[in-house]
């Protein structure tokens, strides 16, 4: 009896390195098909940090105001380009900054209030949008920071909950059980 539950635990402890080698036609990589910032399936909502930094890439590389909102707006597609190519054209139109905005929603707001001074005086843009990138990154990192503080807390009763009874049959009740069966001899 006792060599057929080791032989039944050596092949239980064997077969998942061989299962796991064996090759299977099912996880063969398939092509994805590419999206294009056309499609209405394009992933949306990209990071207004990440945008930031966009622009500031483009209108570094040399690319005027208007025309960094055309590009990085064409490049992330969904809502947040279109609004920033309707801005581009408005732009280019003659429109104000404010009437050229007036169809972006309010995450685009970092990006207005950072580049509202390069349009209106033409001061430099690149530390305007460094600093809002910093400041939206800050506030995320302090946002999760707060949010772990309140994860901690609030696993602390399931943690708990789950441990002491694993505790208490693992560590006290062998003690106990012990100490019972030596009082009974």
């Amino acid at each position: 009896m006792g060599l057929l539950v080791c032989g039944v635990c050596a092949a239980a402890a064997v077969l998942p390195w061989w299962w796991s080698g064996r090759p299977r036609r099912d996880v063969v990589a398939r092509p994805s098909p590419r999206w294009t910032a056309d499609d209405e399936t394009a992933p949306v909502d990209l990071d207004v940090a990440v945008l930031l930094s966009l622009l500031e890439a483009a209108i570094g590389s040399g690319a005027g105001l208007p025309r960094a909102l055309a590009a990085v707006g064409r490049a992330v597609g969904g809502a947040d380009g279109h609004a920033m190519e309707r801005a581009s054209a408005g732009l280019v139109l003659g429109a104000g900054w404010e009437v050229a905005w007036s169809g972006a929603g309010p995450r685009l707001t970092p990006v207005v209030t950072a580049l509202a001074a390069t349009w209106t005086t033409g001061a430099a843009p690149g530390p305007a949008l460094r600093a809002a990138a910093e400041q939206l990154r800050r506030e995320r990192r302090t946002a999760a920071r707060e949010a772990a503080g309140r994860l901690g807390v609030r696993l602390v009763l399931p943690l708990g909950l789950c441990f002491l009874p694993a505790f208490v049959l693992i560590g006290l009740v062998p003690v106990l059980v012990s100490l019972g069966s030596a009082l009974v001899r």
